[in-house]
């Protein structure tokens, strides 16, 4: 396990691009206009940031290069796969625009969830910890408040990263999600999370981005290469001992499908062997997240650098 190191060009140090009332607009526009009028003004934004994005374009190359490589599967991604994967995110804002003004309804939505994580969501028991991802939609969160009948759900996250989402996450007025910066976990905010579970609330926590400088965190293979991951998800679920499952919505032939699985329960991890039973998940977490990457290939939203420079492919 290390410590990751964190430079100018390190994803929490960057702010993010375009204005809150630019977004506020383009929302205000969806929901007056529908989906329709609205779709060449997204495309058109798509289309600005992949001219002036070249640092992001290397960053989405890599990652399909090492999916190529990695799953020795040439026909993963269509011509110009760089460009198709920058309008696939503008697909994916589309999207998000439709769950905001509520017409993206969970019976559109297909479920693949064989250990019965839903079930648990609509019980009566401690609440549990979902590990999300940057790959997909990621208001997948917002849709799990739903989808759990009512059932709060507390998000973390980076919040200075996105700030303008979350502005409008905000005030879309889900008394039922709760935003929580990432780097405001101390011991009370950890006793407050403790209190949350034993109300039967749910945490969402992504699992796929080392945050900041100091953030503990273990390198996985992942693609073929080593990367860091961050391991504040499972020492998270240790403190409060609580179970933890994976989740991500894919859209497959034109249809969101929500992928959830029960992955570990905490609350079995002995102190002494608390060490390496994080490395082991952090692991099993990346393979799990490699095998939904050919799922969706080009729904990998995470455009930032992601292997240490100079990773070198396994072979």
């Amino acid at each position: 396990m290390r410590e990751g190191t964190l430079d100018g060009s390190h994803w929490a140090h960057r702010r993010e691009r375009g204005s809150f009332l630019g977004l506020k607009f383009t929302a205000w526009l969806v929901r007056l206009l529908g989906r329709g009028p609205v779709t060449p003004v997204i495309y058109l934004t798509v289309l600005y940031f992949f001219a002036t994005g070249r640092r992001v374009r290397a960053h989405v190359a890599e990652y399909q290069h090492r999916l190529t490589a990695w799953s020795g599967r040439r026909d993963l991604f269509p011509r110009r796969p760089v460009f198709a994967q920058y309008m696939a995110f503008g697909e994916c804002m589309l999207d998000r625009f439709d769950v905001w003004r509520g017409s993206l309804r969970l019976a559109s939505v297909a479920m693949d969830d064989p250990d019965g994580v839903r079930d648990a969501l609509r019980g009566n028991g401690r609440g549990e910890i979902l590990v999300c991802t940057h790959l997909g939609n990621l208001d997948v969160c917002r849709a799990m408040a739903e989808l759990g009948e009512g059932v709060a759900l507390n998000v973390l996250m980076h919040l200075p990263n996105a700030a303008h989402f979350n502005r409008l996450l905000g005030e879309s007025g889900d008394a039922r999600l709760r935003l929580v910066h990432v780097g405001d976990l101390d011991t009370a905010t950890m006793l407050d999370l403790a209190q949350r579970l034993d109300r039967g609330e749910w945490l969402a926590i992504a699992g796929d981005r080392v945050a900041t400088h100091g953030e503990r965190h273990a390198m996985a293979s992942f693609l073929g290469a080593q990367a860091p991951f961050p391991q504040g998800p499972w020492l998270m679920a240790a403190m409060l001992r609580a179970r933890t499952n994976l989740v991500c919505c894919l859209k497959q032939q034109g249809r969101y499908r929500i992928h959830l699985r029960r992955f570990d329960d905490a609350s079995t991890w002995t102190r002494a062997g608390r060490e390496y039973h994080v490395t082991d998940a952090v692991g099993r977490y990346a393979d799990w997240l490699a095998a939904r990457c050919l799922d969706a290939p080009l729904q990998w939203f995470n455009f930032h650098a992601y292997w240490p420079a100079g990773a070198a492919d396994a072979r």
